[in-house]
C-alpha cells in the first residue's frame, strides 16, 4: 500500500479539526495557543503533500519554502502570544479565557 495524497489530506484535516475544536472549546489561553499551533501544522502539511504530489516530473520546493515561511510566521506569534499571555498571567493571576475581559466596557 502506497501512501497517496489523500492519506496525507486526510492526516492534514484530522489535525486540523482536532486544533480548531481545541480553540473554540478551551478556555485555558495557553491550550488555545497551541492548537493554532496544531491547525498551522496541519496547513504545513497540506502545503508539502501538495507540493510533493502535483509536480510530480518537476523538482519545484515552493512547498516547503511555504512551510518555512509558515514555522517563521508560527513562532513569532508564538513568541507573542506567550509574551501576551504572562503580561496577563502577572496582571490578573489567571490564564482563564473567560476571566480576560479587557475589551468589555
Amino acid at each position: 500500500m502506497s501512501v497517496g495524497l489523500e492519506h496525507y489530506l486526510v492526516l492534514a484535516s484530522i489535525i486540523f479539526c482536532i486544533g480548531f475544536y481545541g480553540a473554540l472549546t478551551k478556555r485555558n489561553t495557553v491550550v488555545i495557543l497551541m492548537c493554532i499551533e496544531l491547525m498551522l501544522n496541519a496547513a504545513n502539511i497540506a502545503l508539502v503533500a501538495f507540493s510533493k504530489y502535483l509536480a510530480k516530473d518537476t523538482v519545484l520546493i515552493s512547498g516547503q519554502i511555504f512551510v518555512i515561511f509558515v514555522v517563521v510566521v508560527a513562532a513569532a506569534e508564538a513568541a507573542v502570544g506567550l509574551a501576551i499571555i504572562m503580561a496577563l498571567y502577572r496582571n490578573r493571576k489567571t490564564v482563564d479565557s473567560d476571566d480576560i475581559d479587557l475589551m468589555k466596557g
